[in-house]
């Protein structure tokens, strides 16, 4: 007579280790891993369209010179002073004036979410050098109707620090907000475009002959019957030789496969980079898309 074991109540049984050994084999398999894990994800920063058209604002606007401008009676008259010079020749010790600015236009509008913040440093009162943050270590904190800057976590006051917005913000005006939101799916359209063009040319299923074959015919049903085949009839060694093959067994016909233009690939992709140019406020032709115009550039 057997004993039938008693169920307590509270007490799970103990897991299968086959089941757990399958259910281990099945996450760490290729197909599994292409199921759960999601790789759609591209920052602004790594797309090459979204790149080429915020580095051509960012080198337009270094190459650009910086006036310190004073009110006057009879006008605004430039000052030339050791302030100017600071700020238009080399405002940081490790750069120029030209990358100096194209680092602010660039963490603008990628990084920084449309902030830039730079450390004034000074001594005795008088600025020695201008000293960019990264955006990493900034973040905004409400404060009242104003705001604080937190640096690596310490707060400072917006007057303590050089803070430069785009694309403000509507219910924090003193925060900007960059144009991520706007880009996100264009940015990613472009990448799924880049994605399919690459699995496209690199997809084996494109033959340009396509050789029939009678299948019935035992030399040719096998690997190694094609294989040949191909060396006997098909393969020269000299190119436009011509080719003798057997009328009864082989009939060969071109074939022609599917390009990019038959995808529509090319339109949607000149679709987005004009998207991009638009939003970010440049000329199409700067992504490649339409012809060169001198008085566009210009302005």
């Amino acid at each position: 007579m057997s004993r039938k074991k008693k169920h307590r109540p509270g007490v799970r049984d103990k897991p299968d280790r086959r089941s757990a050994e399958q259910t281990a084999a099945w996450l760490c398999a290729p197909d599994a891993y292409d199921t759960l894990v999601c790789r759609g994800y591209t920052s602004l920063s790594q797309n090459p369209e979204i790149c080429a058209a915020v580095d051509t604002i960012a080198r337009l606007i270094g190459s650009m010179t910086i006036h310190l401008m004073e009110n006057t009676d009879e006008g605004d008259v430039r000052i030339r002073d050791e302030l100017a010079r600071k700020v238009d020749i080399h405002p940081n010790s490790t750069m120029g004036r030209s990358n100096f600015i194209h680092w602010i236009v660039k963490t603008m509008l990628l990084s920084g979410d449309g902030n830039a913040v730079v450390w004034p440093r000074t001594k005795n009162g008088l600025l020695q050098e201008l000293l960019p943050v990264p955006a990493v270590r900034v973040a905004f904190q409400p404060d009242g109707w104003g705001y604080r800057v937190l640096v690596d976590g310490a707060p400072h006051q917006p007057d303590e620090l050089l803070h430069f917005v785009i694309n403000p913000d509507e219910n924090e005006p003193w925060r900007g907000t960059g144009y991520r939101v706007a880009l996100k799916d264009v940015a990613h359209n472009l990448k799924q475009a880049a994605e399919t063009e690459k699995g496209f040319m690199e997809s084996k299923w494109k033959p340009s002959l396509i050789v029939k074959v009678d299948g019935f015919t035992q030399e040719f049903a096998s690997v190694s019957g094609r294989k040949r085949l191909l060396s006997e009839y098909i393969s020269t060694d000299t190119a436009g030789e011509p080719w003798i093959v057997p009328a009864q067994q082989v009939d060969i016909k071109e074939v022609r496969p599917l390009s990019l233009k038959d995808l529509a690939i090319d339109s949607m992709v000149q679709l987005d980079k004009r998207t991009v140019a638009a939003i970010l406020g440049i000329p199409a032709f700067v992504l490649g898309v339409g012809e060169f115009r001198r008085d566009e550039w210009n302005n």
